[in-house]
């Protein structure tokens, strides 16, 4: 080995598995790569490379949080901005309802009739609506939400795809004619 050579070589950092204390090895799964133990399947031990961390963007002092009490923030997290209690985790307040646009039309929920279809992301960043109530409902659709009625089979509740309105009821979908 020349002088040169010696350079660019980083020293192994093994890392044992603390279970069998076999060495970890870098694996790649569908949620990206991460560590994992080298006598699998004997030992399923992993641990993940990429911690998803919240950091605060901003303090809201002029907010008090409603449960506890302490200033409000808003956060930038796994799923995009929120706005939530600085005091986390002994105080978990989030509010849900941070990316409405003002004056946003509230449908309610067809299915348990107590909640109103919210707007949210989803981890790649596409839209859906579901119900305010989950998880106790888990009502959600892909596409926006319209207020109308089926014609088919009287349910109350429309999707709008490619400007065109279907039923939002996943067993009919009947095509609703332009009014």
């Amino acid at each position: 080995m020349t002088e040169d050579s010696a350079l660019f070589e980083l020293p192994q950092q093994q890392q044992l598995c603390p279970l069998c204390q076999q060495p970890l090895a870098m694996k790649s799964g569908k949620n990206g790569l991460f560590l994992g133990c080298s006598a699998y399947p004997a030992c399923n031990y992993i641990k993940a490379l990429h911690q998803h961390e919240t950091s605060i963007v901003k303090v809201l002092d002029s907010e008090a949080c409603p449960q506890c009490g302490n200033a409000l923030a808003v956060k930038n997290g796994r799923y995009g901005m929120f706005i939530g209690c600085t005091d986390y985790p002994r105080c978990n307040f989030v509010v849900h309802e941070a990316n409405e646009p003002a004056g946003a039309e509230r449908l309610a929920c067809p299915k348990c009739k107590q909640g109103q279809l919210t707007e949210r992301v989803n981890k790649f960043g596409k839209a859906f609506w579901g119900c305010g109530n989950f998880p106790k409902c888990k009502f959600l659709l892909n596409d926006k939400p319209v207020t109308g009625s089926c014609i088919s089979c009287g349910f109350g509740l429309l999707v709008e795809k490619k400007a065109a309105f279907y039923c939002a009821d996943k067993k009919c979908g009947a095509k609703q004619p332009v009014a």
